[in-house]
């Protein structure tokens, strides 16, 4: 699996947002702080920031005490969705669905394995919460793969 910078800055600034969710009252950070804080260049968080609240992930203020917070709890949002809506389906083979693709010969089983990988992405991706990224409160399922040496090389 390869993310993009865009995939990777997202789902750092939507952990920013829900670590932010669970002080009360409820905080609206700017752009600013959580570029700031993760480490992302501005200008390229802000147009970010625009696909998630057109898709419904997160909500802006503008003003003085304006802001992004998350649309919905943190829980309710996986990690899939923020994905999806910076880069669209999880796997894609030369930009087509893995079930659209029509491989002949000694290559027809590709299409079997490329759909395999994108429901096992999907089972880890869709089981994780932006609140368990950032409590650092992982599910047992990733712990267990990371656990592996393997995992990480």
């Amino acid at each position: 699996m390869r993310l993009s910078a865009r995939v990777d800055y997202a789902l750092r600034a939507v952990a920013e947002l829900a670590l932010a969710a669970t002080s009360p009252p409820r905080a609206v950070l700017t752009a600013e702080q959580v570029a700031r804080s993760q480490g992302i260049p501005p200008k390229f968080l802000e147009s970010i920031m625009l696909q998630l609240r057109r898709a419904g992930v997160v909500q802006s203020q503008r003003g003085p005490d304006g802001g992004y917070w998350l649309a919905r709890p943190a829980e309710e949002i996986n990690l899939a969705e923020i994905i999806r809506v910076i880069d669209g389906p999880l796997a894609n083979v030369r930009g087509h669905r893995p079930e659209d693709l029509g491989y002949q010969g000694p290559a027809a089983a590709l299409q079997e394995v490329w759909i395999a990988l994108r429901a096992s992405e999907r089972e880890i991706l869709e089981s994780v919460s932006v609140a368990d990224v950032a409590t650092g409160k992982l599910p047992d399922r990733v712990r267990d793969l990371t656990a592996d040496p393997r995992a990480w090389s």
